[in-house]
């Protein structure tokens, strides 16, 4: 019997609540088999990226799962880049923030959580703790598959394009940044998890 664990990672601001991580969840609850064991983790991703992958990397190394795969959108596709090279993993990328601390630094302040309201603090110390984190070049891009919209209002689809090159890529006409479209695109997503 292999086991698999599959770690999905929210955007900012959002949560394990989000549609997507939900319907990636039910996808891989779906295709669980005896031969084939896929361990869920979909944290609620903290406000510090620090401790964020504190938390991630102490859960993944307690597993005993035979292969690991990091599903990642917008912030989270950034935290997958630094998983897949840390652990030499698949990483599934969805509309990636890939330079994240350049794109979050005029989120400093107080922010509030999407599905709940509930207020946080981003601090500016969190901005070195992504800069941190920044993976400068994918090393091997066969273990990515990037969705990009060219419809995503908040982040640039080219550059997402340029970052992952070489990688499996599924670029959308249109869509937006949540990916609206996502559960036309899950079996393709699923298929890449699955694929040795």
């Amino acid at each position: 019997m292999k086991s698999t664990l599959l770690v999905y990672l929210h955007g900012f601001r959002s949560s394990p609540r989000s549609s997507k991580a939900m319907m990636t969840g039910d996808a891989i609850k779906a295709i669980r088999n005896p031969d084939q064991v896929y361990e869920w983790y979909c944290p609620q991703l903290l406000a510090s990226p620090q401790e964020s992958m504190a938390m991630v990397t102490a859960h993944i190394e307690q597993s005993s799962a035979d292969r690991l795969v990091v599903v990642g959108s917008s912030l989270g596709g950034f935290y997958t880049n630094y998983l897949a090279e840390k652990y030499h993993c698949k990483g599934v990328v969805l509309n990636p923030a890939v330079f994240a601390a350049r794109e979050l630094e005029p989120h400093v302040g107080m922010m509030t959580t999407y599905d709940s309201e509930e207020p946080f603090d981003f601090k500016y110390e969190y901005i070195s703790e992504l800069k941190d984190l920044q993976v400068s070049k994918i090393s091997d891009p066969e273990r990515y598959f990037l969705i990009a919209a060219k419809g995503d209002e908040l982040l640039d689809w080219k550059e997402m394009v340029a970052f992952y090159e070489g990688a499996q890529q599924l670029v959308l006409e249109g869509s937006d940044h949540g990916i609206a479209d996502y559960l036309d695109h899950l079996p393709q997503v699923v298929a890449f998890i699955t694929s040795e």
